[in-house]
């Protein structure tokens, strides 16, 4: 499968931002790319890092202006498009939610952020309720995407759970960066961390990671923080960890990876972890501690 990445630097100009990725997916689709990822809540700045009530208006309905615009792209390319957005479910009730559109312009469907992170830069518990839609891979023309949002990426249940309910690979849009006072050696733990839990991912459940983040400096409005330099480094793993595609630190990339999707069979035969596991000595994973 040919896999198209955007890893990209955004600003307050909603429309631009819209165009300069609608005109990036056209590029990679001119190249074959057959499923291309966007990263986590592209349309805008990342404005969790206040806590804003005005920030709701930037909330649409899920089908909405948003999704009626990248499903008439997808359908015009014959391409899949991963897109990630602040759904507004309800007043008062909002998400933070990534959409799949089918090569044929139609949502193939929508997962809901599971993990709602709130650290300091990162509010998100401010504006999003966690999802209510499970762990359940989204069926499309290209096969069954495991599809999750950023801070799931550190949990090993969601990544597990999409894998036995039949996911194909798993797919996590993102925004994470580095917050400015963070010394040097903290930032470099920071990001090595993040890629190798994913890796992780990849590796025990014998599927290909795709990971696309958001790149470049945002300034926190409030003033208090530094604000957040977003890290880039989108990549794409294989079935065993290996890197297939790691992108820049510092700049924008739209790139195209050939994943070879027969690998996952090969690599779970050799590796049946889905064989071995003990499954009747699990059930505390559902405790919140074994005190």
């Amino acid at each position: 499968m040919k896999v198209g990445i955007i890893q990209e630097s955004h600003t307050a100009n909603i429309d631009a931002n819209i165009a300069k990725l609608t005109s990036k997916i056209e590029e990679l689709a001119k190249k074959g790319a057959q499923l291309i990822v966007l990263s986590e809540l592209h349309n805008s700045l990342y404005f969790c890092q206040v806590e804003d009530v005005d920030n709701f208006d930037l909330a649409e309905s899920i089908p909405g202006k948003s999704t009626d615009h990248f499903s008439a792209v997808a359908k015009r390319l014959g391409v899949v498009i991963v897109i990630s957005l602040f759904e507004k479910r309800a007043t008062g009730l909002y998400h933070n939610t990534a959409v799949v559109l089918d090569k044929d312009g139609s949502i193939a469907g929508k997962y809901r952020k599971m993990h709602i992170p709130d650290d300091p830069a990162y509010y998100e518990k401010f504006y999003f309720t966690p999802g209510d839609l499970g762990f359940q891979p989204i069926q499309t023309s290209l096969g069954k995407l495991g599809l999750m949002v950023c801070w799931d990426q550190w949990y090993p249940e969601g990544a597990r759970l999409m894998a036995l309910a039949g996911a194909d690979m798993l797919i996590y849009p993102t925004a994470i960066g580095w917050e400015s006072t963070d010394t040097d050696d903290e930032k470099a733990r920071q990001r090595g961390a993040w890629m190798t839990v994913q890796r992780g991912h990849a590796v025990a459940n014998g599927l290909p990671v795709i990971t696309v983040n958001r790149v470049g400096y945002e300034a926190d409005p409030s003033g208090v923080t530094g604000g957040i330099q977003f890290w880039g480094s989108s990549f794409v793993a294989g079935p065993q960890g290996e890197f297939l595609y790691e992108g820049p630190t510092d700049r924008e990339d739209c790139i195209i990876v050939d994943i070879d999707m027969e690998r996952s069979e090969n690599v779970r035969r050799i590796w049946p972890f889905l064989r071995d596991r003990r499954i009747e000595e699990f059930g505390d994973i559902c405790r919140r501690f074994r005190d």
